[in-house]
Order: structure tokens, then sequence, then C-alpha cells
């Protein structure tokens, strides 16, 4: 008798951000890995085979970009975090049964920061310079997720999909699985998610 298929399905913004905080530091390839790890040990994955697991992420953008206010400019692929987002990506490439997925990151002009924000509710002040940012928005990502999750269901390419995010916008996408028969495991890494996500995944995996 063939055992059960499954595949691990990882928004990779949303989880570099709980790994992040759990750890207090950015995650490398091996705490993606012993992530997915915990996952595929749980009793609820114990008789599924892997497929494989697909991570979802942006490569750090590769510009220079010049500052409105003082015309000072910034080299965002030396930045610290596009080493690290590097490094991470190429590290999960070599690793067995990963696939990358890559969205892409679009710039869309300059906002101010949260920190200023944050501070002229107590102490209202004029912007300077250093309180402008870059706005910078992942495209693509979500859409990947969806079209991944739908493949791998009208293929019948597995018989379990699980997903580690948080985001909303994928209800279509679990609502489709399941008409297919697919059943979806939803891990949110402890992060509140609304209510409706859950109701559309078959089980909500212990965090």
């Amino acid at each position: 008798m063939m055992k059960r298929k499954m595949a691990i399905i990882l928004d990779g913004g949303f989880v570099n951000v709980k790994l992040k905080q759990r750890n207090r530091k950015f995650p490398d390839a091996n705490d993606i890995n012993t992530e997915c790890q915990r996952i595929l040990h749980l009793d609820e994955c114990a008789d599924l085979e892997l497929l494989r697991i697909f991570f979802y992420d942006a490569p750090p953008l590769q510009k220079a970009i010049t500052n409105p206010i003082d015309g000072s400019v910034r080299d965002l692929g030396k930045s610290p975090r596009a080493t690290e987002a590097q490094k991470l990506h190429e590290g999960l490439e070599l690793l067995p049964n990963f696939a990358l997925r890559r969205g892409e990151l679009i710039m869309n002009g300059w906002r101010l920061g949260d920190a200023y924000t944050r501070e002229t509710q107590k102490n209202n002040r004029a912007p300077t310079a250093n309180d402008f940012v870059p706005d910078i928005r992942q495209k693509g990502v979500d859409l990947r997720i969806g079209l991944d999750i739908a493949w791998l269901s009208l293929k019948h390419l597995v018989d379990v999909i699980v997903v580690v995010a948080g985001d909303g916008d994928l209800i279509p996408s679990f609502k489709l699985a399941r008409k297919e028969g697919v059943r979806i495991y939803l891990d949110h890494l402890g992060h509140p998610v609304s209510r409706e996500l859950k109701v559309h995944a078959d089980m909500v995996l212990p965090a």
C-alpha cells in the first residue's frame, strides 16, 4: 500500500518574521529546515511521505536609492538585511527536498518611518532625512503560493498540504484544494490569524 503524500508550503516573509521574533536573529537555512522537521515529526504527519518543501520569498533589491531630503545614496544590495536574505536563499537551494519560489520586491518611493510616527505622538517635530524610509512592497508571493496549491491539488500529487502562513488571502486556494479532496493543515506558528482562515483548513497544527 502506497503511503499518502504531503507537501509543505512556507510563506517566507511570514516565517522569517516569526522565527526572528522567537530566536532573536534572522533565520538561516538550518533554522527553516529545523522548523520543517518539527512539522514532519508531528503525530498528524507521521504517516505521510514528503513530496517536497516549497519556500516562497522575494530576493532583496539590488539597487542604489537616493534620499529625497538630503540626497544621500544607499545601496540596498549591500545592507545587512539583504546579505542575510541572500545567504538564506542560497542555503535553502542546496537542502534536499526544498524548492525556492521567488516573488519580487518593488519600491514605491519613500514614506515616513514608524519610529517617527510613534515619536511625534508625544513630541511633534518636523521630519528629517533620517525619518524617511524606502516604501518597499512584496509582489507575486501570495499568487505563487495559491497557484502551487491549485497545481498540487488538481494534479492530485499530494493528499495533504501543510501551509505555514497567516494570510487570509490564501482562503480561495484552501477552498479549491479541499474540493479536490486534498486536506489542508494550517501552521500559524502561534501568530493570531482570522477565524475564517482556520475554518477553511482541515486542521490547525499545534504551534
